[in-house]
């Protein structure tokens, strides 16, 4: 019976299992595993259930057997009940029988392996951890010639170890840098779609990747979180279902991933059975972490998990540590790519599987609530913090929060008794709406919970205004009156000041977009003085802005400067910077207008990172628009054209030309038609197709003039690293240096916060995802400069 149960695949002279499907992608973690392994004694692969270690180990395996001459062997641990088997388990895999002597069997399998040049592959060892650590270590120990290479979901913990963590298989890109579909990539052959192709070529002869199919395929492998295992199942489902089918029915991925080789082990047969053997692994308050972390959306921070899971069996102290020991086990991933710390995500499957789980015990609504006012706080967090230097850092953590407020809103709009909570959330998220890609979606939930919540009332005059200025964003006029007029009406009768200077703002808006511009000057006027007696610098620096483009367009320059200027020193005594690139937004207009061009460019150029830092869209567009007007003015047609291209997407995107700063348009126009007649149909059409089929991110580089293949003159400026801004290349130098965001800020006589922002940016400019990318670009840097 113990030899049944210990049995070890062995295929050849060599124990290592032949291949039967072919193996795709993983060139990288190929590569890397096979560098760990020529120069330690342990090597372990690590990674959720699913993710294909086992492949990975015996692909590497394979490669490197003739490095091996005493034996390559694979040990299958999964199916072992009892610790005190791995020992023999491992005996019999290469061939001692612990019949033969009476000495233990560990000391048999050292005598029969000394002198011997031997890689031994143990395959599942998370379960039999402990006794695995023991056994690898006591071996590396006594046999120098000795290699392991582990495969666990955690690992193993001893001296000399290496660890190689496999995340799953890369993606195809769903969309560009702008974040609107507008700016999408094509979906190209990833790893994951290439797999799913194979594999369902497999049980379906002939089938190929199609224009007509190639979206649904990319569909279901995001779906699937890029899990080989996950994908793998999904293809065996295309015997009865068309793609198409096979995607509409992931909604119940554990139901329809339940088939698969009858010659896998039990728990590799379904997707479920993967990840019951990692909830079994679990302790009990690491399950219930892992329940109610699912929850949550697209992620979480620690303060988030401490606030939302504790209590009823977890106290607040214990949430980091078990945080901990669910990313040991390949359960929660872990990210460093938050502004303001760590975060956690949970794979979608593996989320679906723990929110099963957590409706099992009953406390699935009562964690929905704490997961809303969580997110309610960080929302009425965020309109305190509207101006000054928290601002973008505050701006930018949203962002990343988005799946998160859509399932907190959720929750209030079909909780009963919730949507007042709602609807003031959605509010507080204004600037969330206004400098995201989310204008249309912020419309939908105010409209939702106006109509739910019909109860005059302080929140729903101040939604009413808010829902008023994302409609005038979109040059929905009308539906901005009307909001307005009703939200005056309440706060008229309930004396709510501070609202009504808001709907004397926006009317304002309204006015200049039906080019009513007296009007709007004094309504702007009006407002102006409301702001200063209510001392808020949030709705003075909207309206200073404003005010220099109705002084711009009337002619007045001088009136248009001051206010500019106004607005920029308000912003700066308050250290914001938001406001302020809209301030020389508008100043850079005047610019321009008077034909300062090297000025209108800088203006436009320092706002335009600014914004789109903050990924405003709407109001990257408008510096994209002068930018575009400048070039035209210095007949710099060819660059002028591209960014006319560039814009047609860019107001596609934001679903109205200019945005709510349509009454600038004319300049649009004129500026385009010269660039035409000054190159010609042809060429013009030429250029501008040229901008249009820029992604997002080539197109600001080309804005800024950052993105020639030769080296731009913003490189050769001193202490800068091109594409980083100064401050940028200070922190990066010391990024590499080793120093902590604490010390860097120390450094730099800066807060800690900024420089985390700093540090996250670079990481987006640069596509990079950890520290070390950073330190080591430097580092290839020096070595192109000194050659």
């Amino acid at each position: 019976m113990a030899a049944e149960s210990t049995r070890a695949v062995k295929r050849g002279h060599d124990g290592l299992p032949a291949e039967v499907t072919g193996f795709v992608g993983r060139r990288h973690e190929v590569a890397e595993v096979k560098r760990l392994l020529a120069a330690s004694r342990v090597v372990t692969v690590t990674g959720v259930g699913g993710v294909g270690k086992t492949r990975l180990a015996t692909r590497v395996a394979q490669d490197v057997r003739r490095a091996f001459p005493g034996g390559v062997w694979l040990i299958e641990l999964a199916t072992l009940d009892r610790p005190d088997l791995v020992v023999q388990a491992v005996a019999e895999a290469v061939g001692v029988s612990s019949h033969v002597s009476s000495s233990p069997t560990v000391e048999v399998l050292i005598e029969h392996l000394a002198g011997r040049n031997v890689l031994l592959v143990l395959d599942n060892c998370e379960h039999l951890l402990a006794e695995c650590a023991v056994l690898v270590d006591t071996l590396v120990r006594a046999l120098p010639d000795l290699r392991v290479l582990a495969t666990s979901r955690q690992a193993l913990g001893i001296g000399s170890e290496q660890t190689v963590d496999l995340p799953p298989l890369p993606l195809p890109p769903s969309a560009g840098a702008a974040g609107s579909p507008l700016f999408a990539e094509p979906v190209d052959e990833s790893d994951a779609v290439r797999l799913f192709a194979e594999r369902a070529a497999a049980v379906l002869p002939g089938f190929q990747l199609t224009e007509a199919n190639r979206g649904a395929v990319a569909a279901i492998c995001a779906r699937l979180d890029g899990l080989p295992l996950a994908i793998e199942l999904a293809a065996v489902r295309l015997r009865a279902l068309s793609v198409e089918q096979v995607l509409e029915r992931l909604d119940d991925c554990f139901r329809l991933l339940t088939s698969g080789s009858r010659t896998a082990q039990a728990r590799q047969r379904t997707l479920r059975a993967s990840i019951d053997w990692s909830y079994d692994l679990c302790a009990e308050e690491e399950r219930l972490l892992w329940q109610r972390v699912s929850v949550f959306r697209g992620g979480l921070d620690l303060e988030a998990a401490e606030e939302v899971c504790s209590g009823d069996g977890i106290a607040r102290e214990d949430v980091l540590d078990l945080i901990s020991g669910l990313i040991e086990k390949s359960v929660l991933i872990r990210e460093e790519r938050q502004r303001t710390g760590v975060r956690y995500r949970l794979l979608d499957t593996i989320r679906e599987y723990a929110r099963e789980r957590l409706v099992e015990s009953g406390q699935e609504a009562a964690l929905q609530r704490r997961h809303r006012d969580h997110f309610r706080r960080r929302a009425a967090l965020a309109r305190t913090e509207l101006f000054g230097p928290d601002h973008t850092v505050t701006s930018l953590c949203l962002l990343k929060e988005q799946p998160n407020i859509r399932a907190a809103l959720e929750w209030s709009f079909t909780e009963p008794g919730e949507a007042r909570a709602g609807l003031g959330m959605a509010a507080d998220l204004l600037y969330h709406w206004r400098v995201g890609y989310q204008v249309g979606e912020g419309r939908r939930w105010l409209d939702r919970g106006l109509a739910l919540d019909a109860e005059p009332s302080e929140v729903r005059a101040r939604a009413l205004t808010v829902a008023a200025w994302l409609a005038v964003t979109q040059a929905d006029h009308e539906t901005a009156a009307d909001l307005l007029a009703e939200s005056r009406a309440i706060a008229e009768r309930l004396g709510l000041k501070n609202v009504l200077a808001y709907v004397v703002t926006y009317s304002a808006m309204v006015a200049m977009g039906r080019g009513e511009i007296d009007l709007a000057l004094r309504l702007y006027r009006e407002a102006a003085d409301d702001h200063r007696a209510a001392r808020d610098p949030v709705g003075l620096a909207v309206v200073l802005n404003r005010l220099c483009l109705v002084h711009c367009l009337r002619d007045e320059g001088d009136l248009a400067k001051a206010v500019g200027q106004e607005s920029v020193k308000l912003c700066e005594k308050h250290r914001e910077h938001w406001h302020r690139a809209y301030a020389m937004t508008a100043l850079g207009v005047q610019a321009w207008r008077e034909s300062d061009l090297r000025q209108a460019t800088t203006l436009e150029q320092k706002a335009l990172r600014c914004l789109d830092q903050l990924h405003d869209l709407p109001g990257a567009g408008v510096n994209l628009e002068v930018l575009a007007w400048v070039a035209a003015s210095d007949k710099q047609f060819e660059r002028a054209a591209r960014l006319f291209g560039v814009l047609d997407r860019v107001w596609q995107a934001v679903d109205a030309p200019l945005s709510e700063f349509g009454y600038l348009r004319r300049y649009h126009d004129e500026c385009a038609a010269l660039t035409m007649e000054a190159m010609g149909e042809t060429a013009f059409q030429t250029a501008f197709k040229r901008g249009g089929k820029m992604s997002y991110g080539e197109a600001i580089r080309y804005a800024l003039q950052e993105g020639s293949p030769q080296r731009s003159q913003a490189e050769s400026v001193p202490g800068r690293l091109w594409p980083l801004t100064r401050r940028e290349s200070e922190i990066a130098e010391l990024v590499a240096q080793g120093l902590s965001n604490k010390d860097i800020a120390a450094t730099l006589v800066i807060s800690q916060r900024t420089a985390e922002g700093h540090i996250e940016h670079i990481l987006d400019k640069l596509g990079f995802n950890s520290r070390t990318q950073i330190a080591a670009w430097l580092s290839g840097r020096a070595r192109d400069e000194a050659s």
